[in-house]
């Protein structure tokens, strides 16, 4: 998987390089496809922050996280991308009802048949 990171205001070393792609390997777990993974790492007066874009076949996955700590906030914004992986993954299971009520047959109760 290529991964694009760009950087505003500080340079990508080798180790933050490991560390995004490190984190982004988490989300393979869902076996889904990531089309395109961008991430984008700026350098803030209070800090970091760290902007994601990733296309799936579901749809695409956006998060952007802010920290005093770089590497707290790419954990950060993997947390968020794997909380949208999940939802989209099982968003057909969490529909309720399979069968409308009107198709249900009627239910007979004890009283209706005295």
């Amino acid at each position: 998987m290529t991964v694009n990171i760009t950087s505003k205001q500080m340079d990508i070393t080798p180790a933050i390089r490991n560390h995004v792609e490190d984190r982004l390997s988490k989300l393979e777990k869902w076996q889904a496809q990531l089309i395109n993974p961008h991430i984008v790492l700026s350098k803030e007066p209070k800090g970091f922050a760290v902007d994601a874009t990733i296309t799936t076949p579901n749809g695409p996955l956006v998060a952007s996280a802010k920290h005093e700590d770089m590497y707290t906030a790419v954990n950060e914004l993997i947390a968020k991308l794997e909380r949208q992986l999940n939802k989209v993954q099982h968003k057909s299971e969490a529909r309720r009802a399979y069968a409308s009520v009107k198709d249900l047959a009627p239910v007979i109760t004890q009283e209706e048949e005295e």
